[in-house]
């Protein structure tokens, strides 16, 4: 698939914007139009369906060790500045970058094998004779920002560089105010922000972005079966919601690859058309971070010692580096008395790569016969009908016999439950071209046959099959197709 093709369709059927564009945009930031918001609303949507509002907490889920509740958090994208030194963020949240003298250019490390350089695209940056590049250095990836009219440090907060650390800080809010008991997972769909070296590859790596993240708490003893449940199950739901399985896959990182504190991580990965043959990119990850987060929360930021061991890092005199907030954020299991640090086990997702990977997996050219009977080419987006930007268009054949009146009648009668079109304008065979291109996976026609015996056609995106219903049975025909 060209992504080429896929960028321009984005744009010219306002799926998405360049942001400011007007004033020559700003890169890595990116807008969502009528049918973009549309579509990003349905993947959160189907997540926070399957995840959190879906969920049968009464019964044990294939796969999983045990029952357990979801509930969920919507936290400020500003916190408490200490939040981000007890994580590590404020330390450690560093990318190496590499400038040139020559052209300005910038370029993250370990992007400059497959970047261009700006004065010789042939050659990568540093293969130029000219190159001048710098020895790499570290980058810290948060935005800063001022909160109040205070200046200087006392005032200094940051834009979250992820949504996980507002769900650690309430999980004592949550278990006081709620009747969850363990294991349960909080799930949380929000922005967050890094400030990325070089932003590229459409919407893959933006400075702005939505994760779709749970933090699932559970006891030590079963924390490596739930971490097995959720890496699994995550990988599922994006088979379940159109992605192919020969460009997804399921990668446990190596030991070398894993996170101070994590006991295990596995990335899901799609093999995204603007990649190299073979290459995937992330998806979605899944880590089994043990009791790293409310201990740092609790204790202070906490590091590996000589023996293997996380404990509190400390300045020369002893005293902790980042302290942390001395509240008990342990658990007190009231059937069997038992307290202890939860474990966690991290599915985070990206809201905007998953948007990403449905439109390049649903982009497709074809050729389809016209109204004419003559070939015509074809280009249609085939969305998992959950996430389609529009579940249904209607159509009056013509603009006279009381046919308009029919199709309006259904089209309110279906706007009750679904976002769908109204469109009597051009050919009916133009009609259809523009809901493919949009993804639309139904098309409702009011013809001469509905005015003898009301019954109308519907029209299958993908198939192209077509059948009649009565009038009054489309609501309930559209929506068991939606299942």
């Amino acid at each position: 698939m060209d992504m080429d093709k896929l960028v321009s369709l984005c744009k010219r059927r306002g799926f998405l914007f360049q942001s400011s564009e007007i004033y020559g945009g700003l890169n890595g930031f990116w807008d969502y139009g009528p049918l973009g918001v549309e579509l990003k609303r349905n993947v959160k949507e189907a997540w926070w369906r399957d995840m959190v509002t879906g969920h049968d907490d009464l019964a044990t889920l294939p796969g999983a060790p045990a029952p357990y509740e979801m509930t969920g958090l919507d936290c400020t994208i500003i916190m408490h500045p200490q939040v981000w030194k007890c994580s590590g963020h404020y330390d450690l949240f560093h990318d190496m970058m590499v400038d040139c003298k020559e052209c300005q250019g910038r370029w993250r490390v370990d992007h400059v094998a497959s970047s261009e350089c700006p004065r010789k695209p042939s050659k990568h940056p540093g293969g130029f004779e000219k190159c001048q590049l710098t020895e790499p250095r570290e980058f810290n990836l948060m935005f800063p920002t001022t909160v109040g009219a205070l200046s200087g440090e006392e005032g200094r907060a940051f834009l979250r560089p992820e949504t996980a650390q507002g769900i650690f800080v309430n999980f004592k809010n949550v278990t006081d105010s709620t009747r969850v008991r363990l294991p349960f997972g909080i799930a949380q769909i929000g922005k967050s922000f890094r400030n990325e070296i070089t932003p590229r590859n459409f919407t893959f790596r933006s400075r702005e972005f939505e994760q779709m993240e749970i933090e699932f708490f559970c006891h030590p003893n079963s924390s490596p079966e739930w971490y097995r449940y959720w890496r699994d199950r995550r990988f599922q739901w994006y088979l379940d919601h159109g992605l192919s399985s020969g460009k997804l896959r399921l990668r446990e990182h190596d030991q070398d690859e894993l996170s101070h504190y994590s006991c295990g991580t596995a990335d899901i990965e799609y093999s995204f058309p603007f990649l190299q043959q073979g290459e995937f990119g992330e998806l979605e990850g899944i880590a089994h971070r043990a009791d790293f987060d409310l201990r740092s929360h609790m204790e202070g930021k906490l590091v590996k010692n000589e023996e293997g061991c996380l404990v509190v890092e400390q300045t020369a005199d002893g005293k902790a580096r980042h302290r942390g907030s001395g509240k008990d954020l342990s658990y007190r299991d009231d059937v069997t008395g038992e307290r202890y640090v939860p474990h966690v086990i991290e599915p985070s997702a990206g809201a905007d790569r998953a948007t990403l990977a449905f439109l390049c997996e649903a982009y497709h050219e074809d050729q389809q016969p016209d109204e004419n009977g003559k070939m015509q080419e074809r280009t249609v987006l085939k969305l998992h009908p959950r996430l389609a930007p529009i579940k249904a268009a209607v159509f009056p054949l013509v603009k006279k016999d009381g046919m308009p009146e029919v199709a309006q009648r259904i089209y309110r009668n279906l706007k009750r439950r679904f976002n769908v079109y109204y469109d009597e304008k051009g050919a009916v065979g133009r009609r259809y071209r523009r809901q493919d291109e949009a993804g639309t996976p139904f098309c409702v026609t009011v013809d001469g046959q509905t005015l003898q015996d009301n019954t109308v056609t519907i029209r299958d995106r993908d198939s192209l099959e077509q059948w009649r219903v009565k009038a009054d049975d489309v609501l309930d025909e559209i929506a068991v197709k939606l299942l």
